[in-house]
């Protein structure tokens, strides 16, 4: 659905639209009246290394781009490893008109090597990385009397090799750094799963699977947002109108549209929020408070903040524990230490903006915004038998 036009919805359809290029929101209607929606929320940006708007700089004969680091990145798991640049490239072709080009180069174009240790006896001994200074990733060697290529004609080499486009004029872009390994499932079982970005595309990949596989007796819901990890302050993020924009056509294509309709509809309804959350780490266990302790493979992890850190109250965690029973889904709770600071997310923002009851919940992980994290292999399942039978439920009382 275009947000521009007009829509007209069927019952017992499913629908979706996309905002600012990283947002979605994908929708079902049940046959008869709409009179509640079971929502799922995740977001779907990650930590990364963002190429600067001129990023070329060279030293002692080396290429190197220059980035932003993009949210709140573990910066030492990206030095060594294989880099290769996705995102998007506005162009403009043979024809004079301008378009939006995604492309991702199919091979490792990059490295930050660490310095040896040999010429830095204290690496060891937690040094801060400077993200101006030691962060730039090396893609070319200049020979003697060569200069680097501009960023616009390797971007044309790119685009000409992943999509033989030719004759066109780079007009603008957003590219990130990317680890270039596969994911892998890995351990003398193969009980963990190891890759980049599951915090937070796994919960991306677990509510669009509950919701194409509910049956369609019930309204449902799933929204992925945009710029979670830096604050969720844009027009596809959390704390801008795309859940209430969708929400309220939803409520006006029932033919009882307006301020009461909306109001009503989300207050009958529910929303799930879904972003991964911290596993106990077994070098590290003191990082986690004694009694609280989430596992990998143990089951969706529910997060509980006093200060609403997480959007949690006893009624909506009440609701999603009795979900989970009728499921067979084990289920854990995550607290933060009372000492430590606690992370946040989409739901108190959703919760706040829309008035929705809200909960958070997520997988476990261990190594939250690094270039690579593991989650266990069996938790995925769990979560998309929870969430759909959240999406099935009749009833969210």
């Amino acid at each position: 659905m275009d947000e521009t036009k007009p829509w007209q919805l069927v019952p017992g359809k499913r629908y979706y639209c996309t905002r600012a290029g990283g947002a979605l929101v994908a929708f079902q209607l049940p046959e008869g009246p709409l009179e509640a929606l079971r929502m799922v929320g995740a977001h779907t940006d990650s930590p990364a290394l963002r190429l600067k708007p001129q990023p070329v700089q060279m030293s002692t004969q080396w290429m190197q781009l220059g980035v932003e680091v993009y949210g709140g990145a573990l910066l030492a798991p990206w030095f060594d490893r294989d880099l290769a640049i996705a995102g998007r490239v506005y162009l403009r072709d043979g024809q004079g008109r301008l378009k939006e080009q995604l492309f991702q180069v199919d091979r490792p174009v990059a490295i930050i090597p660490s310095l040896a240790i040999h010429l830095d006896r204290e690496a060891n001994q937690g040094k801060a990385l400077n993200a101006q200074t030691q962060m730039a990733p090396v893609v070319w060697q200049a020979g003697p009397g060569q200069t680097p290529p501009s960023i616009e004609s390797l971007l044309k080499r790119w685009l000409a090799e992943q999509h033989d486009l030719s004759d066109i004029d780079i007009i603008d872009y957003e590219l990130s750094f990317h680890d270039a390994q596969p994911a892998s499932q890995l351990g003398l079982e193969g009980e963990m799963i190891s890759g980049a970005r599951l915090d937070n595309l796994l919960s991306c990949y677990c509510g669009m699977r509950a919701l194409m596989e509910s049956d369609g007796t019930q309204g449902a819901l799933f929204i992925a947002n945009d710029h979670e990890e830096i604050g969720s302050g844009s027009t596809g993020g959390a704390q801008g109108t795309l859940l209430g924009d969708v929400v309220s056509r939803l409520a006006e294509a029932q033919g009882t549209g307006g301020a009461e309709a909306r109001i009503r509809l989300l207050q009958s309804s529910r929303l799930i929020s879904c972003d991964n959350a911290h596993a106990v780490h077994p070098s590290y266990p003191d990082k986690h408070d004694a009694r609280h302790q989430p596992a990998l493979n143990q089951g969706p992890v529910i997060k509980v903040n006093a200060s609403q850190r997480y959007a949690t109250s006893a009624a909506t965690g009440a609701l999603f524990r009795e979900i989970c029973r009728e499921a067979d889904v084990p289920v854990q709770t995550f607290v933060s230490r009372a000492d430590m600071p606690c992370g946040t997310t989409i739901g108190p923002l959703t919760a706040t903006r829309t008035g929705v009851p809200t909960l958070d919940i997520g997988l476990a992980q261990w190594a939250m915004h690094s270039i690579r994290e593991t989650a266990g292999a069996h938790d995925p399942d769990y979560l998309i038998r929870a969430l759909t039978a959240f999406c099935n439920r009749s009833h969210l009382d």
